[in-house]
Formats: C-alpha cells, structure tokens, sequence
C-alpha cells in the first residue's frame, strides 16, 4: 500500500476515533484527497461537525451513530463507501492526536497532484499553439501554474522563493509537423539579415541565438551578431570568416555550402516578422520544455513541496525571460514624442508685477528728483609741434 492511501486512512480513522481533530484540519480540504470516497467521507464528517453533531455520551466517548451518520452523508455522494471500509479506517489510525501530521502527509500530495495537473495541461497547449501558431493560450496556462504555485506555498505555510541558480531547460524540439517551417524561418532571417544587414537593427536588441531550434543557425545569428556590433560589413564572405574564426567551421557546426546556401537564398524580407516568427516558435518550445521540467520534478517524491514549489518557480522564471523578449520584440512602436509648443508669453499682471519690482525707489524728501548731470570729461589734446 502506498504510504500517501495509509495517510489518507489514517486521518479519516483518527477524524471518526475522535471529532475534536477536526478542529486541527481547518487547512485541509476535502478535494486534497485522492480517492473520491475519502474525499466524500472527509465532507461528510466536516458537515456533520459543523451541525454540531455527535453528542458524546456522559463518559466521553463517540457513539456509534457518528460513524454511521458520516457514513450514510458519503454514500449519498460517492460509492464503495460502507460501514465496513469505516471500520478500516478507524483500524488504520495509530493514533488519533497524530491527525495534523496525517493531514500534512495528504496535503504534500495534493501538492504533487495539483502540480502536475498544471504542468501537463500546459505542455499540451504550448504543443497545441505550436500547431495554430498562437501563444495566447500557453501564456495564459503559464500565468494559472504561477498563480497555482503562489497559492500552494500560502497552504503549505511557507514564503514562495525561486531557487537561485534557476534548473537548465533544454528547449524541447518542434513537433515532426512544424520542424521544417521553422527551420525555413530561421534560414529566410539569416539570408534577410545577410542581404539587408540594416535589419539586424530591428532583432538584435531581442532574438538571442539560444531562440533558435537549429543550432548551426543560432551560431550563424551569433556570428552575424558579432559583426554587427563591431561595426564590420555583413555579407557572404565575412559571415564564412567569422565561423571560421568562432571554429564552426573546424568542429562540423556549420559547413562553407550552408553559408553559401544561406546567403544566396530567398531575397530580402522583413526582418521584424522573421524575427517574431522565430521568437514566438522559441516561447512555445520553452513553455512546453518548462512544463515538462515541471512534470518531472512533481513526480519526484523525494521532494518536499517547498522544494518543489521553489523549483517549478524557478524552472517557470526561464519561461518569463524568453516570454519578455517576445513582449518586446512583438510591441508595436511608441508613438512620436509631441513636440512642446513655445510657451505663450508673460500675461498682463506678470508685467506689471515685473515693472513694479524694478522701478526705482522714491528720493528722499528734499533731495533733487535727478542727479545733476555730470559733463564729459574730455582728454587733454594733443598738440601739434
């Protein structure tokens, strides 16, 4: 028997041996079960409870009709529950004062339960979008899982804190059905950014190399990246001597007649949307790569659901990377600045007010209105001998 089934056992025998438990597992809900008849059970015994049944007899003890009572509220939602299973619960519970350890066991697997869910839901909607070339949906997932995450570190009682060094993510291949448009994307941007090296302008401040499926085309985007920030031509010649320099070209990245097939490929096109085209492909393979880490790390029992939570956050912050990139590359241009028009000049009350602090005072009585006008002293001439 798994020990997740005997936690759950023991925590509906020590709720039917002792009611007062109840008030230990306010946190623990009835959907944290994983059989549907404990689930009923758990339900029943919280609503019986809350009408404050069972009386208990002069001497302490439960009466039998609490057992029968929760028994018959759960067979009214669920089957398989009998008087006979009650009774197993009740033989599997160690000990009843143990209730909130038993609910704790059962609340780490919900937690699992729960992330895995989230996890394959959203692997199949990024495999999906990768079909209809949309992102919508998977970003919308990848904000339920996070949401999700936030949700059950508040239950478990601990602060959500992504692990730092975040886990490496592989980004996971495009479906058989889409690996050759994407590798026509990526081919038509390098020839584009080769051919019209301007556009590399419009894509370098958000396409990373890594965006790329094809790794020999990532590294070609490097190399062309590298020009471009040096300043130096791009074209057909200097991308063949910066592989080579890079030693692409020695190791079996790339060949010499990839380059040349590259580079004397389909004309110009736009770089912005080849550029969106490869970023959006790179956003649906990270999300469906991130999802799948996820996956894995839930169906590790080992472990704890703070480590698991602080994972899958982590594992969730690669995603938000390459997702702000896209946001970036995909907004549309900000609107031209307006220009300030000149400021309207001084109103009529400024000028007075400025005449006013910069008329002279009023003479003493007295003295003469003006100063008496003092004639020009004039230089002795010079004369003539």
């Amino acid at each position: 028997m798994r020990p997740l089934l005997q936690a759950e056992q023991a925590v509906l025998g020590a709720v039917l041996l002792d009611p007062g438990q109840l008030d230990h597992l306010d946190w623990l809900e009835p959907e944290h079960f994983y059989r549907p008849a404990h689930q009923a059970l758990f339900a029943a015994l919280r609503h019986l409870r809350s009408k404050g049944q069972p009386d208990l007899a002069a001497d302490g003890t439960v009466p039998l009709a609490w057992v029968s009572d929760a028994v018959a509220e759960a067979e009214r939602h669920t089957r398989g529950m009998t008087a006979g299973y009650a009774h197993t619960l009740v033989s599997a519970c160690p000990r009843p004062e143990h209730a909130p350890v038993y609910g704790r066991m059962v609340l780490e697997g919900a937690i699992h339960r729960t992330v895995t869910e989230h996890a394959v839901r959203l692997h199949q909607i990024a495999r999906a979008d990768m079909v209809r070339g949309e992102v919508d949906n998977t970003l919308h997932h990848a904000d339920v899982l996070a949401a999700v995450l936030d949700d059950l570190a508040r239950r478990w009682g601990t602060e959500p804190r992504p692990v730092t060094p975040a886990p490496p993510i592989l980004s996971a291949d495009p479906l058989p059905t889409r690996a050759q448009a994407v590798s026509d994307d990526e081919q038509l941007l390098l020839a584009a950014l080769t051919e019209r090296p301007s556009g590399m302008g419009e894509v370098v401040g958000w396409l990373r190399p890594q965006d790329f499926a094809d790794p020999a085309h990532g590294q070609l985007y490097r190399c062309l990246g590298a020009l471009h920030h040096r300043g130096e031509p791009i074209d057909q010649v200097t991308l063949l001597w910066e592989a080579q320099r890079r030693g692409l070209l020695a190791d079996g990245t790339v060949t010499g007649e990839q380059i040349t097939a590259i580079c004397q490929g389909v004309g110009p096109g736009s770089a912005q949307w080849l550029g969106e085209e490869v970023a959006r492909s790179a956003l649906l393979r990270t999300a469906a790569a991130t999802a799948r880490t996820i996956r894995d790390l839930s169906a590790t029992d080992a472990l704890a659901p703070g480590q698991l939570i602080n994972q899958a956050l982590a594992a969730l912050g690669v995603l938000a990377e390459v997702r702000q990139r896209w946001t970036t590359g995909t907004r549309p241009p900000a609107p031209p600045a307006v220009r300030n028009e000149p400021a309207a000049g001084p109103t009529p009350a400024q000028v007075r007010a400025a005449r006013a602090r910069s008329t002279p005072p009023a003479p003493a009585p007295g003295a003469p209105a003006t100063p008496p006008a003092v004639p020009p002293v004039r230089p002795p001439s010079r004369s003539h001998t």
